[in-house]
């Protein structure tokens, strides 16, 4: 199976703004304003303190890395920079211990070698989405696939009919302008069914699955 799992979005449909750069990975968008409900749920794993929301939120959290075999994601989730690799020295935005947990399939058209950060090991490869799917499933050995973004790398898989389920977190704020996934969130019922489920943090979870 292939997941979108805990993407989240404007209501306007952006998953991020203008202007990425290393200091600010989601260009002009304020990363609180979209993520901040993960954070506050009990089962956010960076958690320290005790306390945290339970219900739909703290589910969703939970669910994240449930049966995740393998990740793919786009360059610019990977990185900021464009064009050629300059400087492998970079390693990604998470530090020496990333969140994944799992080989990771970073899409681009300028492929490097492949390394290792603690239990998370970076590919780097081109080509269409559905051979870097096949990539991802034959590392995955009967786990699910998780497709971690962003907006324009979703919207190549949708386009190539190749997503299961899809989870969409839309956040109480407009962007403008970005990278987006949608104009509106009606415009997959055409091939999914949804469900629609308000949360007490503000945002409303958007849950597809195909029909």
């Amino acid at each position: 199976m292939v997941r979108v799992h805990n993407f989240n979005v404007s209501s306007d449909g952006y998953a991020s703004g203008e202007g990425q750069s290393l200091e600010r990975p989601f260009g002009h968008a304020d990363p609180a304003a979209l993520f901040s409900w993960t954070g506050a749920t009990a089962s956010w794993p960076t958690r320290t303190d005790p306390g945290g929301s339970r219900g739909l939120d703290d589910y969703l959290v939970r669910d994240f890395h449930r049966n995740i075999g393998a990740e793919i994601m786009g360059r610019n989730k990977f990185s900021p920079h464009r064009g050629p690799w300059n400087d492998h020295d970079w390693r990604g935005w998470w530090g020496d211990e990333p969140p994944f947990h799992t080989p990771v399939f970073v899409m681009t058209h300028h492929e490097r070698p492949s390394f290792t950060l603690s239990d998370t090991t970076f590919h780097f490869v081109s080509g269409a989405p559905k051979d870097v799917l096949q990539l991802a499933l034959e590392a995955a050995d009967g786990k699910d696939v998780r497709l971690g973004g962003g907006a324009n790398t979703i919207r190549q898989f949708l386009d190539a009919d190749l997503i299961d389920t899809l989870h969409v977190a839309v956040a109480p704020v407009e962007l403008g302008a970005g990278s987006r996934l949608w104009t509106s969130p009606d415009e997959l019922l055409d091939r999914y069914h949804r469900d629609v489920v308000p949360s007490g943090s503000g945002i409303v979870h958007h849950l597809y699955w195909r029909k």
